[in-house]
């Protein structure tokens, strides 16, 4: 019988360990320095049954900071009514967003489209990361008609949140007209924020919101991590 190889084989035991509960869902696992000498192997060793268990979705690694075991994904709903937070909780976590950047600039011809308007009308782009329970989950960036929302910017400046900064602004309520989902692979700027490697994949939501007279007041694009996050559609 063949002997398989010694990377299969530390995988192998590193996968019993975290079936025996020595290493709990989002903990930190040893260096690859540290299984090396373990195992008494070299590192690319190791990186290479590091590699074949990220496949697996049994760990994930974050860029400069090793590898962790996988949780569950955390469910969250799309559908008509879509608030991040409130989604998260339900399912027994906590969310929170961060904003990374906020501008106001003419709009291109696709953010124009789906905000029913011209090309070159000013929008305010708001980039962020989610996380869920402190882990980065999802990249957004949202576009915001500008000469509705003359102190959108402010707002969510004050409140940290799109929902709160829509009602001081007048809007009281919002749905989801579409939403539309592609897997594609992540690019530097995705993989550098949600701690992933260039050309991981990632679920993509592209999505326009409107007030409740259906007029569009928000479009967004969201790429998520599927290590962490699993859409489910609301009927």
């Amino acid at each position: 019988m063949k002997k398989q190889p010694v990377w299969k084989e530390i995988a192998e035991r590193i996968t019993r360990d975290i079936a025996k509960g020595h290493h709990k869902a989002g903990e930190k696992l040893p260096t690859e320095a540290a299984y090396a000498a373990r195992f008494g192997v070299n590192r690319h060793t190791v990186r290479h049954a590091i590699s074949a268990l990220v496949e697996e979705g049994l760990i994930y690694t974050r860029r400069g900071a090793g590898a962790f075991v996988a949780s569950d994904p955390v469910r969250y709903s799309v559908g008509k009514r879509v608030r991040f937070h409130q989604s998260v909780a339900e399912a027994g976590h906590q969310g929170s967003k961060e904003f990374l950047s906020m501008t106001t600039r003419p709009a291109d011809a696709e953010e124009a489209r789906a905000l029913g308007k011209r090309k070159g009308i000013q929008v305010h782009v708001v980039e962020g990361l989610a996380r869920v329970d402190e882990t980065p989950v999802a990249h957004f960036i949202s576009v915001f008609p500008a000469a509705r929302f003359p102190d959108l910017l402010a707002h969510l400046k004050t409140s940290n949140s799109i929902t709160a900064a829509f009602a001081a602004s007048g809007v009281q309520d919002y749905i989801r007209q579409a939403t539309r989902l592609a897997a594609v692979n992540a690019n530097a700027t995705s993989a550098t924020l949600l701690n992933l490697q260039a050309g991981a994949a990632l679920l993509r939501s592209t999505n326009v919101d409107v007030d409740m007279d259906g007029q569009p007041v928000e479009y967004g694009r969201t790429w998520f991590s599927g290590n962490h996050i699993e859409l489910t559609i609301d009927g």
